[in-house]
């Protein structure tokens, strides 16, 4: 359901899609904002014509991270938009260079303890698929206490190497706990040095090292030319067959495809997954049927002080337009800042 906010049709037309958790909407004032605007926010998902008559006549758009790609053909459609927020501090589904041109400032709002969040959430999937949490709730609630099958126990990290592909704020955070676990830790992005590894105490590998040696590898890298895809068939098969490997990064980083036809042959073991090439995931994705996998719906931002944070942010970039006042935090060559 969405909440429709005001009926004038003659003021400011501001339109916001993306809010999933409907958590703009409960935390954002907007009683406050829409003395001055007509409001619209929409939490189901939206594409091809539908989106087009959701923003078709928006004077102002506000989008929740990068769940609603806005490209120049899109832009083409929306003759009326004059100013864009989205939430977070980057975002890389957005055509620039149509908003530039068409000279739409683009705001955004701050972060807030997103990547303690991610983190969090990464060491969240790694415990709960180390220690069979899924399977062994699933089997408490259908009343039983022991699986009737025989199969492999649980695991433990202690001992164990963590490979991190990617070793900035969230990857530095995630090393930090798995060296508190008693895990080695080694690490390789493309710009990686043997330097920048033992400034947060790990040892910088070559990739293929890393995926042949490692226990558990999580990716933490922002998808590049050089990165898209980065594990595909021939990277995942060097994996261990007891290995687990985690992505609350960006789904672009692996090779859908051969993840799951990897998963299938076992080299991973097992994957943990919070990122998906369609979100939300269809319900007929060939993840979904697998048993080795510990599938969570893009939960790493997703926490109550991350979105406290985006919905001060949107409100404050929406009062300064609507207000007449430079706008704030606006990206630079999108538009006029006043």
């Amino acid at each position: 359901m969405n909440a429709t906010v005001s009926t004038s049709g003659t003021r400011p037309n501001i339109v916001v899609v993306g809010d999933a958790e409907q958590a703009l909407q409960r935390l954002v004032d907007w009683v406050a904002l829409r003395v001055l605007a007509d409001i619209t926010l929409h939490h189901q998902p939206l594409a091809g014509q539908a989106l087009v008559e959701a923003l078709k006549d928006a004077d102002a758009v506000v989008l929740v991270r990068d769940r609603t790609p806005l490209d120049a053909a899109l832009l083409a459609r929306l003759p009326r938009l004059r100013y864009l927020v989205f939430t977070g501090t980057r975002n890389t589904t957005l055509d620039l260079a149509a908003l530039a041109a068409r000279q739409i400032p683009v705001s955004h709002t701050e972060w807030g303890p997103s990547k303690d969040s991610t983190c969090e959430m990464t060491w969240a999937l790694i415990l709960a698929a180390t220690r069979q949490l899924e399977s062994q709730t699933a089997l408490l609630r259908s009343g039983r206490w022991r699986p009737d099958a025989v199969l492999p126990l649980a695991g433990v990290l202690n001992g164990e190497t963590l490979g991190l592909i990617g070793l900035g704020e969230i990857g530095g955070r995630v090393a930090r706990v798995g060296q508190a676990l008693g895990m080695k830790v080694v690490t390789w992005s493309p710009r990686m040095t043997p330097e920048r590894a033992a400034a947060h105490g790990a040892l910088a590998v070559p990739l293929e090292e890393l995926l042949a040696t490692s226990k558990v590898v999580s990716l933490h890298l922002v998808p590049t030319a050089a990165t898209r895809q980065l594990l595909g068939a021939e990277q995942l098969a060097l994996m261990r067959p007891d290995s687990l490997l985690v992505n609350t990064s960006r789904s672009a980083l692996i090779d859908g495809a051969a993840l799951v036809s990897a998963l299938e042959q076992g080299r991973p073991g097992f994957a943990a997954l919070d990122v998906f090439d369609v979100e939300p995931l269809p319900s007929d994705a060939p993840l979904r049927r697998l048993p080795n996998v510990l599938l969570t719906p893009h939960l790493g931002f997703v926490t109550e002080p991350v979105f406290q944070r985006f919905a001060a942010g949107v409100a404050e970039c929406l009062m300064a337009w609507l207000a007449g006042k430079p706008l704030v935090r606006v990206l630079t060559g999108t538009g006029s800042t006043a």
